[in-house]
């Protein structure tokens, strides 16, 4: 018989090694009776390592038996709760558990939280739901710092090819940091060498030259509103 308080207490030593230990044997000899302790120390494991072995010992239990607590983790006050049940719905591959990844987590307040589920919509998105997909994910364009952009770009472009039109309308969006973003994406897309920051710079006087263009445009237009005939310089 599995002693629970040991396995609880183990997993909340305040040493590291002995919280990944325990988490690690969980994963080799899954117990279904200790879902309930794994998903308590997922919301509270303050290491990364730790955390994604206890999704791995998640994942070795019976996806009947995970996904329906999963589901309920998603509606909790604790945003760490919230970001690794969406990790752990990415790992088990569920379809099903798709619908589940509402706006409300994809433009949830915590990025950890967001980026959690940007990364469920692309790994769990049927073959059909990729085009919503990647409209559910586009209205965080312009979100956040560049490492926040980046992870959502990078996510975004694994719904390929579908998300490319996508980006395109986004491109020319009135909204300044969403045009930016959406173009710094496409670069990406058909450039995967060039790193992020490079792609924004660029993006950045993309954007740039077409404004001053167009308001060059506007400023030489006649009274009438006509544009003047476009002489071959640029």
């Amino acid at each position: 018989m599995v002693d629970m308080e040991a396995v609880a207490a183990a997993l909340a030593s305040t040493h590291v090694s002995v919280r990944l230990r325990a988490a690690m044997a969980l994963g080799t000899h899954p117990m279904p009776e200790l879902l309930e302790v794994l998903m308590e120390r997922c919301a509270a494991e303050p290491d990364p390592f730790v955390r994604d072995t206890l999704t791995w010992a998640l994942t070795r239990l019976p996806a009947d038996l995970t996904l329906p607590r999963l589901r309920r983790e998603l509606f909790s006050a604790y945003p760490q709760a919230r970001a690794q049940a969406l990790h752990t719905l990415s790992k088990v591959g569920a379809a099903e558990a798709y619908p589940w990844i509402t706006l409300d987590l994809v433009s949830d307040d915590d990025d950890d939280v967001a980026r959690a589920a940007w990364r469920a919509v692309a790994a769990l998105a049927p073959e059909a739901e990729r085009g919503a997909a990647a409209e559910l994910l586009a209205q965080q364009l312009g979100r956040g710092d560049d490492d926040v952009k980046r992870s959502l770009s990078r996510t975004m472009l694994r719904l390929a090819p579908e998300v490319e039109p996508v980006l395109e309308r986004s491109a020319t969006s009135p909204r300044p940091e969403v045009a930016e973003h959406a173009t710094a994406a496409l670069l990406l897309l058909r450039r995967p060498e060039v790193a992020f920051a490079a792609d924004i710079a660029v993006a950045d006087r993309a954007t740039a030259l077409g404004r001053e263009k167009t308001a060059a445009l506007h400023a030489s237009a006649d009274p009438d509103g006509e544009e003047p005939a476009d002489n071959g310089e640029s």
